[in-house]
């Protein structure tokens, strides 16, 4: 940096001088910043409208491109005290007759006695400490559990460590109770026995439902080596029985599925006889519940519409070209609401009729118009649901609804409309065949391709500059930037350089007409 000297000879203000002849030099820098803004505004924007993309992605995923949207059921059952019925995954109506003759019920075993010698044993206190006061004491402190699965089937043996320094027979129980050896244990401190019922009911046929090793069980709790065994402190576990539709038939569990749906027995119709009266039977009828795929459905427009209007209004929004960012020198000399004002219009229009955007709407109105190829129903198009676009131009491809049709089509198919937005159709490469695949389908795969267009454009919050087009322009403005503020600093120095010269100068001429005064007056 050169020296410089501030107007002491001349008495001009150098400051001031060079300061406004920097303003004339920056104001190529204020456009780059500006350029910079611009860009930045575009590509917050960008990620804006991907925003409302994935938005509008995760809705059609959460409802109409799922099958149980489809498929609600309104269910009737002549006697819910005994048997209540819901539909899982069944697009038919139901129309069947149970009678419920045996629930399903676990295995369970006790203590044959009172485990403890003295009353005073303490469950939470420390096995070491409390183990004389038990009327056996165990020898190992290793013990298997092994009860029946969810499937019928005698589970895998699960083995459990004690270590008497520091378990208490609560800790041992609540180890028990979170494994997964199959059974829930409590002790009751009244009487001091143990109870271990299996989590899952129903009968393994011909063995236990619950099976034990390990004095500490068999000796310190007093518990038989399985519940068959146990006799009068066991009991085995049942199956549910019950006649459906005339057929006798049971489960393991009191809830199960047939077809779809989903039966929970919770009463005995049966008076033991094995013969179907009319009293014994319980009706379970369905009907589609069109209120509630028609809702859905309504749902999934009305976001459709709501999106679409969002992005269509970011891309007629109007431009104001003359107004551009406003300088850090300019904020300086407005009010904070003059600036949000400003920059109200300056941001405005950023992505005016953008080809990325503008594509996508295009492609996602030809989703929704075209028809699906293939399917076995009459219902290959959304206008035939009562789904069809405005024809006022104004609002750009929304759609609107016929309650009436779209109703009426939901209650003859509701498997068919659901084919219409779910059909999935791949050729042999993985790719979707797209006049073969559903509403829905269509939607998610053009949402996903525009999403990853911009991205490659405008990038998302975990890419560095050169990993999108957008950033790579950024980063070539910020290194203009810092370029031309490397070069301002030379011309700044160049300024001072050349009016500390003439500041030199004029000192130097006004020391000689000093001193030739001088000499004129002597």
């Amino acid at each position: 940096m050169s020296m410089r000297i501030g107007g002491l000879a001349s008495g001009m203000d150098i400051d001031q001088i060079v300061g406004d002849l920097m303003k004339a030099e920056r104001m190529p820098l204020d456009k780059l910043y500006q350029k910079k803004q611009v860009y930045e505004w575009q590509r917050d924007d960008y990620r804006e409208m991907n925003k409302l993309l994935a938005e509008l992605d995760d809705f059609i995923f959460n409802g109409v491109y799922k099958q149980s949207t489809f498929t609600p059921k309104i269910i009737t059952s002549s006697n819910e005290s005994a048997v209540m019925a819901k539909n899982i995954s069944s697009t038919i109506d139901v129309n069947t007759t149970i009678r419920v003759d045996q629930l399903a019920e676990a295995a369970y075993m006790n203590s044959a006695s009172d485990i403890r010698s003295d009353t005073s044993f303490d469950p939470s206190g420390k096995l070491t400490d409390e183990r004389t006061k038990l009327n056996t004491d165990f020898t190992s402190n290793t013990f298997t559990i092994q009860a029946v699965k969810a499937d019928g089937t005698l589970g895998n043996v699960v083995e459990f460590t004690i270590d008497p320094d520091a378990d208490s027979l609560n800790a041992v129980i609540d180890r028990i109770n979170k494994s997964d050896a199959g059974v829930t244990a409590f002790y009751d401190d009244t009487t001091g026995r143990l109870s271990m019922i299996a989590k899952n009911t129903g009968d393994v046929s011909g063995q236990a439902e619950i099976v034990v090793t390990g004095d500490f069980l068999t000796g310190s709790l007093d518990l038989a080596s399985d519940n068959i065994v146990a006799g009068a402190n066991g009991k085995e576990g049942k199956n549910a029985v019950f006649n459906i539709n005339g057929i006798d038939t049971e489960r393991y569990s009191n809830t199960f599925q047939i077809n779809g749906f989903e039966y929970t027995l919770k009463q005995v119709t049966d008076d033991g006889d094995g013969i179907s009266q009319a009293n014994e039977l319980v009706n379970i009828t369905s009907e589609t519940d069109v209120d509630s795929i028609y809702n859905s459905i309504v749902d999934f427009v009305v976001k459709y519409n709501e999106i679409i209007g969002k992005i269509n209004s970011e891309l007629s929004e109007e431009r104001y070209r003359d107004y551009l960012p406003l300088t850090e020198e300019q904020k300086k000399e407005l009010s904070d609401k003059d600036i949000e004002l400003w920059e109200e219009k300056a941001k405005s229009g950023i992505l005016k009729n953008d080809l990325l955007l503008s594509s996508g709407l295009s492609d996602m109105r030809m989703d929704l118009s075209n028809s699906v190829d293939g399917i076995s129903s009459d219902y290959n198009q959304l206008s035939e649901l009562g789904i069809t676009t405005s024809g006022n131009y104004l609002e750009k491809g929304k759609l609107i609804i016929d309650e009436i049709k779209l109703k009426a089509a939901i209650n003859d198919d509701p498997n068919a409309v659901y084919e219409l937005f779910n059909t999935e159709v791949k050729d042999a490469k993985g790719d979707l065949v797209y006049d073969q695949s559903g509403i829905a389908v269509r939607l998610r795969e053009t949402t996903a391709n525009t999403i990853s267009f911009i991205e490659q454009k405008a990038g998302n919050t975990y890419q560095t500059y050169t990993q999108y087009s957008l950033g790579t322009t950024i980063h070539s403005v910020e290194n203009d930037i810092i370029r031309f503020e490397d070069r301002l600093i030379s011309i700044e120095d160049r300024y001072w350089s050349q009016f500390t010269a003439m500041e030199l100068a004029i000192q130097r001429a006004n020391e000689q007409a000093a001193y030739l005064a001088q000499q004129f007056a002597q």
